[in-house]
């Protein structure tokens, strides 16, 4: 086993525009003070965090397209990303758009289009790319043989935003899962009765982050507990959640305990949104612990 991280999931191309102002009504008009184009994605995100925090990382998932493809490829060449495992494929690739505003920002993309295709636009996690590696971070909305390849070679992985009943939440070492999801999924259900749904269905770390309120985490049988994430001011929030999701992953490398995940997951998720786009600024080790030691 050698110390590489192997990241599974996402990776495409995000072009997100800052607007001057409110975000527009309907047939209004909105100023764009500042507009960029890099490397995005739950995995490609989070991606850019760990490589800037000095970890060794392998990327799967996705396949690269024909407008996407030497910006991805670019980028995991300048920061030492093995992204020998995504294909290449003869289409536009994986794009979406996005608009922030204030606190807020408004995804525009495909899903529908990608999902909906004959042919899958991602190729399956790789079992050797598995075997060889420390912890697999793994974006479980495809590859679902990604838990059970974990449990044939014995790795921790950490997952994001699944319903509890699945493999993804019930073999995982870290699920952080949104309020964003719970609230789509199990509407007009409270936080503490669906960390009692998840803990009793995982023998993981469960974390539900609630933006800038109160992250609650814990296990099977015991009590939630609190922490409130660092108060920092955010240039944009877009991406605020892969970091997050980087720094569990760090953590779970590095065996730390489950308060310090969640601490180094505040962290990492703070020093990120304090600059746009965090795929240019990503953080690194000295910014996030000057933001745990206050």
């Amino acid at each position: 086993m050698n110390n590489t991280i192997y990241l599974y999931g996402m990776v495409m191309s995000t072009e997100s525009f800052v607007l001057r102002g409110d975000f527009p009504q309907a047939d209004g008009y909105g100023e764009i003070a500042e507009k960029r184009a890099g490397i995005g994605g739950e995995t490609g995100t989070a991606a850019a965090v760990l490589a800037s925090l000095g970890c060794r990382v392998k990327v799967g998932g996705t396949h690269v397209g024909n407008k996407n493809r030497d910006l991805i490829r670019g980028y995991a060449k300048e920061h030492g990303i093995d992204d020998s495992e995504l294909a290449d494929e003869d289409f536009d690739g994986i794009v979406d758009w996005v608009m922030i505003s204030g606190k807020t920002r408004t995804c525009f993309g495909e899903w529908g289009k990608h999902f909906s295709r004959p042919e899958p636009f991602y190729e399956p996690p790789c079992g050797e790319s598995i075997a060889n590696c420390s912890v697999v971070g793994w974006d479980n909305f495809y590859g679902k043989e990604t838990a059970e390849l974990c449990r044939r070679y014995g790795k921790k992985f950490a997952a994001i935003d699944c319903m509890h009943d699945s493999a993804a939440n019930r073999f995982c070492a870290v699920n952080a899962v949104s309020h964003e999801f719970l609230e789509g999924r199990y509407s007009g259900r409270s936080p503490e009765e669906l960390y009692k749904l998840y803990t009793e269905n995982s023998d993981g770390l469960i974390i539900f982050t609630f933006g800038s309120d109160p992250v609650m985490y814990g296990r099977k049988g015991s009590e939630p507990k609190y922490f409130q994430p660092y108060k920092v001011k955010a240039a944009s929030t877009l991406g605020a959640g892969d970091s997050f999701k980087a720094g569990t992953i760090y953590a779970l490398s590095q065996g730390l305990s489950d308060d310090d995940i969640v601490r180094y997951g505040c962290a990492v998720a703070a020093a990120a949104i304090m600059r746009y786009p965090i795929y240019e600024y990503p953080p690194t080790i000295d910014e996030v612990n000057k933001i745990l030691n206050g």
